[in-house]
């Protein structure tokens, strides 16, 4: 049984598809050579990979096995290129890391430009997803290391300490909840939100917290910073969700007022996380080093 990298990424775009026809299409391949090699792949096994029916195709239990296997093997094939493409151009490595929202605007900066300066022929890959996607994929290899929420479920993998922040209520200082010194996100559906664009990580996690509570979230404008979502707090456009570190420095320029948020997942102890620290690349393991050693 030889089945070839395309013969495998050939089968992914058919299953992805629900049709040989569209994920010809996607391999760039003639649906007649499409075809063919899915026949081949299927004699070649001696079990069927499909179910063909008028409306397309969906995989067979041994169809459900091999597209698993086949998305492990493209990725590490992509992560290969990847990375033998970084000797090409003169580096030595590349990290891929995956970060939320959080630990990504307000503490990676400056921990990833002092690692940068000290380290010229290493690059980083950086990515911003949900706490718990990070630990799936880092379980599953798709990325070195990940910036997680504490109050994750991190399964085996291997932790540690990074940062601490909270997020806050902001809003204008003429705002009427102003005057509050502590209230629950619950309550504050009740009024317009300043958001972040509906791809970020915190954006995500927001319009699910208030799902769960059968409200929607409010967006009146959404923007790419958490700068900007104070600016606009502070001309009354809404009230805004951000990192308390933000409202420190904002607050000096800004007619703005922080509200502490009574919800426990406003406490965010930020954890680095990694299959095993011995087990990545000499590159990778300098990244976690640095992060820890800059850990507080």
């Amino acid at each position: 049984m030889r089945f070839d990298l395309t013969d495998l990424s050939l089968f992914r775009h058919v299953v992805e598809a629900g049709s040989i026809t569209h994920g010809s299409g996607r391999a760039h391949l003639a649906l007649a050579a499409a075809s063919t090699r899915i026949r081949n792949m299927e004699e070649a096994l001696g079990a069927p990979l499909l179910v063909r029916g008028r409306h397309g195709v969906t995989p067979t239990p041994a169809g459900r096995t091999l597209l698993q296997h086949a998305r492990t093997i493209l990725l590490q094939a992509e992560r290969l290129r990847e990375d033998l493409g970084a000797y090409a151009r003169g580096l030595a490595g590349q990290v891929r890391l995956l970060s939320n929202t959080n630990a990504l605007t307000e503490f990676l900066p400056e921990t990833l430009s002092s690692f940068l300066a000290a380290h010229p022929h290493i690059s980083v890959d950086l990515q911003e997803r949900l706490s718990d996607e990070i630990v799936g994929l880092i379980a599953e290899g798709f990325a070195d290391v990940g910036i997680v929420s504490g109050t994750v479920d991190v399964g085996g993998l291997t932790t540690y300490p990074f940062r601490s922040d909270r997020f806050v209520l902001v809003v204008a200082r003429d705002h009427p909840l102003a005057r509050r010194a502590k209230i629950g996100f619950a309550e504050v559906l009740d009024h317009d939100f300043v958001g972040l664009d509906r791809a970020s990580a915190l954006q995500r996690f927001l319009a699910d917290k208030a799902s769960r509570v059968g409200r929607p979230l409010r967006l009146r404008v959404q923007l790419r910073s958490f700068d900007a979502v104070c600016r606009l707090v502070e001309r009354n456009v809404g009230v805004g969700i951000v990192p308390e570190t933000t409202v420190r420095w904002a607050a000096q320029a800004m007619a703005i007022k922080a509200v502490a948020l009574t919800d426990a997942w406003a406490l965010r102890d930020l954890t680095i996380c990694v299959r095993d620290r011995d087990a990545l690349p000499p590159y990778a393991r300098q990244l976690v080093d640095h992060m820890r050693a800059n850990a507080g």
